[in-house]
């Protein structure tokens, strides 16, 4: 993904930046520095002034009795998408609206709440992370907003500690650098209650199980089954028409991850964080990735470098078929090979 600085926001001419230096300058000045409360209150008074535009509204989708999603046409962030490039699924219950990855900024978030308002007048009750990658947790802010602080935010142990810190951080920001501050105004909230695999939740008539199985997508990636509806949210650890990074992640704990919950989460649908929900969402990332890691293993057994592993992935009819409707195939592609192929190499040695 190509990166590029954006210009910054300004207000009447100054930078955010430059705006916020002014301000400490001259509380330094007058001699107030140590009064660090109403300093915080002044940052924050910039940041939701400097708030990007409003994000344009889409129509939610019923996927079963009690699920619902907001889809996502672009599997990545740009100015012009600003920053919407994951699915926002909620569950209508009887006590309330759950979130499952309510999306990327607050201003996706706010759009969200929007459109949850053309299907029912229900409160969010509860919000539910799947990992740690902001574009899926960055809209806690607005819920948080229109619900209080004490709206209960779910996530893996790991995924909360992430947010918490460097993983929070840097989607925060990077999140504002890929879109041209279009996500600007967005402030970190981090989930406040942790869950594991087994948990069970019931909201009225709906009930909620979390599966957790190890590394895949990243090491805290938990998947929602909605069981009155045989549906299962699985966030990122797989995906449609898009190749799930795996910059945190692992071919084989993903291969894992699947095997268990097509065993403990038998699901007519599986919704996926980016791309479309059906029933072979699971089926078709795992052709994918068997065709990129197994040929990787065989280079490696081989004795092959991974220029030639490259050459066997691209040729294995299972990637080569997928090639022209997976969304940053050709930009990607290289990057997911030599991740799999060094993955190959711990396993073998």
């Amino acid at each position: 993904m190509r990166r590029s600085e954006p210009p910054p926001s300004t207000v009447r001419g100054l930078s955010r930046r430059r705006l916020l230096k002014l301000g400490l300058g001259a509380a330094a000045l007058a001699g107030i520095g140590s009064q660090w409360a109403p300093l915080s209150a002044f940052a924050k008074e910039v940041d939701d002034f400097i708030r990007g535009p409003a994000v344009p509204d889409i129509t939610p989708a019923r996927l079963s009795e009690h699920v619902w999603m907001i889809w996502s046409k672009d599997g990545f962030p740009t100015p012009e998408n600003q920053g919407m490039m994951s699915n926002i699924t909620f569950v209508v219950t009887r006590d309330g609206v759950v979130m499952l990855d309510p999306g990327g900024s607050v201003q996706i978030g706010e759009m969200a709440l929007r459109m949850i308002r053309t299907v029912t007048d229900k409160p969010v009750v509860a919000i539910f992370n799947s990992h740690y990658h902001g574009d899926h947790w960055l809209a806690n802010h607005a819920f948080v907003d229109a619900f209080g602080t004490d709206l209960p935010i779910h996530a893996h142990p790991v995924t909360k500690k992430e947010i918490e810190g460097v993983q929070g951080s840097l989607w925060h920001s990077m999140m504002e650098r890929w879109t041209n501050q279009a996500t600007a105004g967005t402030r970190i909230v981090a989930p406040n209650r942790e869950t594991n695999h087994g948990d069970v939740f019931r909201f009225g008539d709906v009930t909620l199980r979390i599966h957790h199985y190890g590394l895949a997508h990243t090491p805290g990636d938990i998947c929602i089954e909605v069981v009155e509806d045989q549906l299962t949210h699985v966030g990122d650890v797989a995906m449609d028409r898009r190749i799930a990074n795996m910059d945190d992640g692992s071919y084989v704990g993903t291969f894992r991850f699947y095997d268990e919950l097509e065993k403990n989460a038998p699901s007519r649908i599986w919704v996926p964080g980016h791309g479309h929900a059906s029933a072979e969402v699971l089926k078709w990332n795992r052709e994918l990735f068997e065709g990129i890691y197994q040929n990787c293993v065989r280079a490696v057994e081989d004795g092959a470098d991974m220029a030639s592993a490259r050459e066997r992935v691209l040729a294995d009819p299972r990637v080569a078929s997928r090639a022209a409707d997976t969304a940053g195939f050709a930009s990607n592609i290289g990057k997911y090979v030599s991740l799999a192929y060094l993955e190959a190499e711990r396993e073998a040695f």
